[in-house]
């Protein structure tokens, strides 16, 4: 009965084997499979004793072997080894890791969303003859071994939800996180709270969380990954991978496939090749600290002496976080730093208490903030020399210090002597309105023909033109498109439904700015038009424009589409950064340009958008992010693209808490990484009339659900009635209304106020 047991686990690992390698023709495979074959062909005629003999032979010859086919793997070997169903999962880990644990926010398929699981978990520490029980906040994502309720680890925006609630409840107990990322990617729903404004809301609660947390990754796939993945250290399972996109999706957009074709074997390895989502690629950019080794061909649920390492490394990690923000720590951080170069060495030997104090916790959310910021330096081109950086740091540093003064220092003593002054005026305004009623009797008497000139200038306002935007007629500056230079006549979307007429391009363009009179459909228009129209004139100031897109991944193709793009708009990058004003209020404008390879987001634009953040923090300026069109993350640069959504969204949270008031424009098509980051967290979200706002387009959806969507899916009243945005502007009214929102929204610490 042993020696079928024993066949039994043999013949599932040749199965495994074979999964891994997807049929690939291998001599060591064909030699584990004849071996095998050999037995259960001639076993039944062997003694006990000899039977036994050659299943132990054949055991050493499969540990033998598979230490040498991990030699061998792919990178797209590793993708399919994370995605089997014999790969280890959070419910493994919790059984085997954590010393006692409780599920909470669902069992089961009796779950909001059965593809993410919590559980409110101890580790129990012995050390010198004490017990210490230590609570931690377990969260990840759940695919089971092949369970199809788990969705195959692909969170819906509810399970997101979920996961920010219990972060919230950890940082309320003031105890430890640790997250596990097993997903292929976020599932794309738009119906509320809606993917991509979910994973923003993850992003933002993750960016200041007051508690330790600690990441492991095994399948980091993109968005997804990032709901629950920004992190005080990031894990790394050393068969996982982490990536902007599946070497899937990667391939069909290289390959331009289109009407469910597939890719070829051959492209989809070379695109997972290109991307280096691997363990070591992530832990060389700098993007995972540790790697964490795995037995050969990957962790699965018989392999114990794994789940000793995992503990001791989780432990670890842990301990290092709260000892770099606290105070008594000189020896215990000496000895966890000599522990982590020796081999078998316990984490658990020495005791770090790891509830946090209020200094603490603040120190915690800095170091984050600061160790995101230092990332993807690498991966884009500053060819300014270094008078100039060395300049701009002076600027940077002098903005701080005058900032720190009158903001901060002088702030506190000036509201309370602003106070005391109000109440004084108010007071002498009385008196004076008293005492000032014979003056203004007097001049009434003494100037008997001022009726007559305000009569003549109301005379004037009825028969003279009035400009059909207040202060535009002194506008010196115009901008003509180039669409209005064209001789032809285009015809509305929405002229079967709306009987809209036929439209002259030199009209549509020109003197009714790219709207349908009829229906006020609006038409795709140049970036440029809104540099013109929206902000005062000769006001704009350009700023990072040295900062310009690279191939950080050395990436086929990239660099040529790169240089046409930059040949093509004038620009070095997807993203314009300067300072403005609008009716006399100074602002910082972060632009994506959508005619720049579609808006997207590389390790350039976010470093540009970071760096306005943190200028508009500095100069207490408004921050308006305007999308004139974003395809999502530059998925050529891989995770250097993806890591600017925590990185940037860090940088939105740190300025709105400083006192800032941050609003986004969403114009034309704005989708996937950015709007599931630094855009949806906004409290300030409007859209252009005619712009589509969502997580996935149309294809994608249809790709990864099997869903039909409806043709207006992602239109802006859409998302309006979800709750996505906060309003829906005409093109023509965006200038009073940025200024509208300047004065009444947000910010208790712009200059102005």
């Amino acid at each position: 009965m042993d020696i079928e047991k024993r066949i039994q686990s043999l013949a599932a690992r040749l199965k495994y084997i074979q999964d891994i390698f997807a049929e690939r023709e291998d001599a060591n495979i064909e030699l584990l499979h004849s071996k095998l074959k050999d037995f259960t062909d001639n076993g039944g005629a062997m003694s006990a004793q000899e039977a036994a003999r050659q299943v132990e032979a054949l055991e050493d010859l499969y540990a033998f072997l598979e230490k040498k086919l991990e030699r061998e793997l792919t990178p797209m070997d590793k993708v399919r080894i994370v995605r089997h169903p014999q790969r280890i999962c959070l419910k493994d880990i919790l059984e085997n890791v954590y010393d006692n644990y409780t599920e909470i926010g669902g069992e089961g398929e009796y779950n909001i969303d059965p593809s993410v699981l919590i559980a409110r978990a101890y580790i129990t520490r012995r050390v010198g003859g004490r017990v210490y029980n230590q609570p931690i906040m377990v969260i990840g994502q759940e695919k089971g071994h092949g369970e199809e309720f788990r969705n195959g680890g692909s969170v819906k925006p509810w399970g997101n939800a979920k996961a920010q609630h219990y972060m919230q409840v950890a940082e309320t107990e003031n105890i430890p996180i640790h997250t596990y990322v097993f997903t292929p990617g976020a599932y794309p729903l738009e119906d509320y709270p809606g993917a991509a404004q979910q994973i923003a809301r993850n992003l933002y609660e993750m960016a200041g969380l007051k508690v330790p947390v600690i990441a492991v990754f095994s399948e980091g796939g993109s968005g997804g990954a990032e709901a629950i993945g920004l992190a005080d250290v990031r894990l790394m399972l050393s068969h996982g991978y982490y990536s902007v996109i599946s070497p899937e999706g990667a391939a069909a957009i290289e390959g331009r496939l289109r009407g469910g074709q597939r890719a070829s074997a051959e492209l989809i390895e070379t695109c997972a090749r290109r991307l280096k989502i691997t363990a070591d690629d992530n832990r060389t950019m700098g993007y995972v600290d540790r790697v964490i080794q795995e037995p050969p061909l990957g962790a699965r649920p018989e392999h114990y002496d794994f789940f000793k390492v995992l503990r001791s490394e989780v432990i670890r990690a842990t301990d290092e976080v709260v000892l770099n923000v606290r105070g008594w720590k000189f020896f215990r951080a000496m000895t966890l730093s000599a522990q982590r170069n020796k081999r078998n060495a316990s984490a658990e030997d020495i005791y770090v208490r790891w509830t946090l104090s209020a200094g603490a916790r603040d120190r915690l959310v800095w170091r984050r903030y600061q160790r995101f910021r230092r990332m993807s330096r690498h991966a884009y081109i500053d060819n300014s020399p270094l008078t100039k950086k060395v300049e701009r740091l002076a600027r940077e540093a002098g903005w701080s210090v005058y900032s720190f003064f009158k903001y901060d220092f002088f702030r506190k003593h000036k509201k309370k002597f602003t106070h005391m002054l109000e109440e004084i005026g108010s007071e002498f305004q009385v008196v004076r309105d008293k005492a000032a009623v014979p003056l203004r009797w007097a001049r009434r008497a003494l100037a008997p023909g001022r009726a007559a000139v305000c009569s003549e200038e109301a005379g004037k306002s009825l028969t003279e033109l009035s400009c059909w935007d207040k202060g535009s007629c002194d506008t010196p500056g115009v901008y003509v498109s180039p669409q209005a230079r064209e001789d032809r006549v285009l015809t509305c979307t929405n002229a079967e439904t709306h009987g809209c007429k036929d439209l002259w391009a030199p009209d549509l363009f020109g003197d009714f700015a790219g709207v349908c009179p009829t229906c006020g459909h609006h038409f795709r228009m140049e970036y440029q038009w809104y540099l013109h129209n929206v902000f005062d004139y000769g006001s704009i100031f350009e700023f990072s424009r040295s900062v310009e897109s690279g191939n950080p991944l050395d990436y086929d193709g990239l660099s040529a589409k790169l240089e046409k793009a930059k040949a093509e708009t004038g620009l070095k990058s997807a993203c314009v950064t300067f300072e403005a004003r609008i009716k006399h209020v100074n602002v910082i404008c972060a632009t994506l340009v959508g005619t720049f390879r579609g808006g997207s987001v590389g390790a350039a634009e976010g470093e540009k958008f970071v760096r306005a953040a943190e200028r508009a923090r500095k100069k207490h300026y408004p921050f308006i992010a305007y999308v004139h069109g974003t395809a999502g993350i530059r998925i050529q640069e891989g995770v250097n693209g993806v890591i600017q959504m925590p990185r940037c969204t860090m940088a939105v949270r740190r300025y709105i808490e400083a006192g800032g008031l941050y609003i986004v424009v969403y114009d034309t098509n704005s989708y996937a990484g950015p709007v599931a980051s630094f855009l949806g967290c906004s409290p300030y979200q409007f859209a252009i009339r005619s712009a589509n706002i969502g997580f996935a387009g149309p294809g994608v959806i249809k790709e990864t659900t099997g869903l039909d969507i409806p043709p207006n899916y992602h239109v802006a009243h859409q998302a309006l009635s979800r709750g996505h945005i906060h309003g829906i502007w005409d093109r023509r009214d965006v200038r009073a209304n940025l200024n509208q929102a300047l004065q009444t929204m947000g910010g208790r610490n712009l200059y102005y106020r």
